[in-house]
């Protein structure tokens, strides 16, 4: 195997630029969103349960990546759960994968936490529209938090189908058997 493309997109983008993208993000999501409910549904909002809003703001992040590991659940003895501060106070949770992993199973893992938390929470706009403000921006915030996820999955689409992923320090490498 040789490696065919590294990426690392905090490394490419920058910190200032991915957090500006993803800010810009959580608005466009939130108006979209918000406007799309409020056309389909505009009963009254409720301000009730705003404590269980802010504990559900807050456990968006570690539920985030729960769905990350339940993806990946059958290679756990590949897994390395690292946690770090960022700023000094912000604890920031990483699963590495110590092994490569398929192209498609690496893109699934991925891809789950935006598509299985997100559709749950449109799911809940649209059944309990009182409270469609509380659903609409955690899942706003949320896709401003799969930004970095859906980067990596663009740059993981134009590689070869049968590549294998394999997780350093320095990004992710996308590795190919050599042509013979």
């Amino acid at each position: 195997m040789h490696c065919w493309k590294t990426i690392n997109v905090k490394k490419q983008y920058g910190f200032d630029r991915l957090f500006l993208l993803s800010s810009l993000i959580v608005m466009i999501v939130f108006s979209f969103a918000y406007v799309l409910l409020g056309i389909f549904n505009d009963s009254a909002k409720s301000d009730e349960y705003f404590l269980l809003f802010v504990l559900s703001f807050l456990c968006v992040y570690p539920l985030h990546k729960f769905f990350h590991y339940l993806a990946i659940f059958g290679h756990t003895n590949k897994l390395k759960f690292i946690m770090y501060k960022q700023f000094g106070f912000l604890p920031i949770f990483s699963l590495r994968i110590s092994e490569p992993i398929k192209k498609n199973r690496f893109v699934f893992v991925l891809m789950s936490p935006f598509l299985f938390i997100n559709l749950s929470l449109l799911s809940a706009a649209i059944l309990v529209p009182a409270f469609s403000h509380y659903f609409t921006i955690l899942l706003a915030y949320h896709c401003g938090m799969c930004l970095i996820d859906l980067i990596y999955v663009k740059n993981l689409m134009k590689s070869p189908k049968t590549a294998l992923i394999e997780e350093t320090a320095t990004g992710f490498e996308i590795l190919i058997a050599p042509i013979s």
